[in-house]
């Protein structure tokens, strides 16, 4: 194919990025504190990506939205300064700091030029260890949050991601929003703000990455004057494991939408699965690699019933899904539908051709340098291996491990994932759920929707 040989010689460019030739160092603290760290003296910047277990999911029951709130307020004053003199000094040193709570994780993420290294740290260190949570800066930020509450309530999207959860999931603390409610983020306190912190941002749940102008003897002791003041463990509630019971269903919630939304999803596979590389590489070919991938081809450039269409895994701590998602006219859903329920079952009935395969390595191997292009970049993915447990070698073997898929792994783990059967499906809008009587055969075209490809997949 001319696509499949564009896309090797892309790619073989591309394999010269820095991936290949990092070199990962772990560093341990006088105080014991582990961190990943690539060492880049060419560019005078130095970036941090931290994250704790615990995230939205530990929020207290009817509080939710706790994590999300410290989130957002650990920057706005710490120590002895109050949240505009904390944010004058970040500016004075060019320094950006913010923070994130997301289902299993509560993170934050540090960039500071190398001259201004020690000031950078020791504020990090200040928001982290003694966050202000000052009266109006709480409620000015619950302010904002509440406005972010009611615009996700008209918001399509965010009403099939927030209906498909609660309809798999009840009241696990996955199915609720990070957000929380109006109800929940007004009931949230001060003290709330402060248990949380003090029970979730400890020493033995912290994973560091850093990327950058600083070497592993300068690294180890400003790790430990940046989290050393942390409690030594954290103090976490226990969330139970989810598996999604056998049979689908759909639900449809009503809005005056001249599109429906379409969010389907079925039980996937943990991250630590022996079946997840192959269904990471199965996927790409249903849903997961734009126009390279089944679904893209059959629903839209055949029949021009969506502008997008895909498929992904969503492997959480205590729970695991399969999520795919698409966009299309009220009157064509039902054939949307159908024509997305053919190729799932197709993919597990008949599994993939050697060439669709050997396409998708291409393209999954030969894409993974471009994760790797800023250190802004290398230092995310240094974390999410370590969030994953996957070892400090797993970019020198993640290649190796695409590529011993074969078609037989394929069959396998489209058989024991793909279960149309079992869908949850969720619709937002207006939808007709008949199937076009006149749904054409694989052969027919129809023209295809306007639009351009989107971002490429890695």
């Amino acid at each position: 194919m001319i696509r499949a040989a564009i896309v090797a010689l892309f790619f073989a460019v591309v394999n010269l990025a820095p991936a290949a030739a990092m070199n990962i160092e772990r560093v341990v603290s006088p105080g014991g504190i582990e961190a990943w760290l690539v060492q880049e003296d060419s560019i005078p910047l130095i970036v941090m990506d931290v994250a704790w277990k615990g995230g939205s999911a530990s929020d207290p029951a009817g509080k939710e939205g706790t994590a999300n709130m410290v989130s957002s307020l650990l920057d706005e004053g710490a120590g002895n300064f109050d949240a505009a003199t904390f944010q004058a000094r970040l500016e004075d040193i060019a320094a950006r700091m913010s923070f994130s709570a997301e289902n299993d994780n509560f993170t934050g993420s540090l960039s500071t030029l190398a001259e201004h290294r020690d000031e950078a740290f020791g504020l990090f260190a200040l928001a982290i260890s003694k966050p202000r949570f000052e009266p109006d800066a709480i409620e000015r930020i619950r302010a904002q949050i509440g406005v972010v509450i009611a615009r996700n309530s008209d918001s399509p999207d965010w009403i099939a991601s927030d209906a498909w959860y609660k309809a798999a999931l009840g009241e696990h603390p996955y199915a609720h929003s990070a957000e929380g409610t109006q109800e929940t983020l007004a009931a949230i306190t001060r003290e709330d703000l402060k248990t949380f912190s003090d029970r979730v941002l400890a020493r033995n749940n912290l994973k560091i990455s850093v990327v950058g102008a600083i070497s592993p003897g300068e690294l180890g002791p400003l790790l430990d004057k940046t989290f050393g003041a942390l409690p030594e463990r954290a103090d976490l509630p226990q969330v139970e494991p989810v598996v999604l019971p056998d049979g689908g269903k759909t639900i449809v919630v009503e809005r005056d939408f001249p599109q429906s939304v379409i969010l389907f999803g079925m039980q996937g596979l943990p991250r630590d699965d022996e079946d997840f590389i192959p269904a990471f590489v199965m996927n790409y070919m249903l849903g997961g690699g734009s126009f390279s991938s089944r679904l893209m081809e059959e629903v839209r450039v055949k029949r021009g019933l969506a502008y997008s269409v895909s498929t992904y895994l969503s492997p959480l701590d205590h729970a695991a899904f399969y999520f795919g998602e698409a966009g299309t006219k009220n009157e064509r859903v039902g054939e949307t539908l159908a024509v997305i329920r053919r190729e799932i079952a197709r993919m597990a009935e008949e599994g993939v051709s050697q060439e669709e395969l050997d396409d998708a390595k291409t393209y999954l191997t030969g894409s993974y340098p471009l994760r790797f292009m800023t250190n802004r970049s290398i230092s995310s993915q240094l974390l999410g291996i370590q969030l994953e447990n996957l070892g400090i070698d797993y970019i020198d073997r993640r290649n190796g491990l695409i590529e011993a898929v074969t078609r037989d792994d394929i069959a396998r783990v489209a058989r024991r994932l793909l279960r149309p059967e079992d869908m949850i499906v969720v619709i937002v809008g207006k939808p007709n759920l008949s199937p076009d009587p006149g749904l054409p055969e694989d052969d027919e075209m129809r023209p295809a929707a306007p639009g351009h490809p989107g971002d490429v997949p890695f």
